[in-house]
């Protein structure tokens, strides 16, 4: 009668230790197993508490949750430091990466990175880019600049045609940081009538020109020169 108890005992507690066993397995595999960095850790939620510097990352698998202590938050969570716990909360909803909850870096796809914010379309005056996924603010081209010296051969000096360049620096509207948008810029032809050191002035005409004198075709006041008469 003894010997059926104490088995009955055995298959009983051995059905009470199997949950616990498969809970303990579910653990171990998990993110709550791994406790590295933690300060306080426990065997089914994973960390709670971590080490100084480090981020306090929670992980959601359902209706569980576990605990991870990270050097750097992943991807869609930014750090928050706290005066007890370090935290990686979520991004928004539309953010990739971001560094706080109201400033996004990078936006997740159909959606476009406007100063912080991700947008599903670029406002008025800006432009999408679909390589980046911004919107980039539309140039405004500004006033034309001064002519450039005319140079030929890279100088500025000599009788020849050359060329003279001005630039044409297009502004983002509405920016107080400096414009990255595209230089224009325009050439035309220009004269050089302008000796260079030691030369003289190409379009001067020597003025001790040697000239060939004129025949004076009168030899004297008596006539002399003059074709005589034919003897009659």
């Amino acid at each position: 009668m003894r010997a059926p108890l104490c088995l009955l005992l055995l298959v009983a507690h051995a059905v009470d230790m199997l949950p616990l066993n498969r809970r303990k397995k579910q653990v171990g595999t998990g993110l709550g197993g791994n406790c590295t960095g933690c300060v306080i850790c426990s065997e089914e939620n994973g960390c709670s508490t971590c080490q100084q510097r480090l981020f306090l990352f929670i992980h959601r698998e359902g209706i569980r949750q576990y605990g991870k202590c990270v050097h750097d938050c992943p991807p869609g969570y930014f750090g928050v430091r706290g005066q007890e716990v370090n935290r990686c909360k979520k991004c928004g909803a539309t953010c990739e990466s971001c560094f706080s909850q109201d400033f996004c870096i990078q936006c997740k796809r159909r959606f476009y990175l406007y100063k912080g914010k991700c947008l599903p379309t670029c406002p008025p005056g800006t432009a999408a880019q679909q390589s980046t996924r911004e919107c980039q603010e539309e140039c405004e081209p500004g006033p034309w600049g001064s002519w450039s010296p005319c140079t030929h051969n890279g100088k500025t000096c000599g009788s020849a045609w050359g060329l003279e360049t001005r630039v044409r620096e297009a502004g983002r509207a509405g920016r107080e940081e400096p414009a990255t948008c595209q230089v224009l810029s325009e050439s035309r032809q220009c004269p050089i009538r302008r000796p260079c050191p030691g030369e003289s002035n190409p379009s001067q005409k020597k003025s001790g020109k040697d000239r060939r004198p004129r025949k004076d075709r009168k030899l004297d006041g008596r006539g002399e020169g003059r074709p005589r008469p034919a003897p009659a």
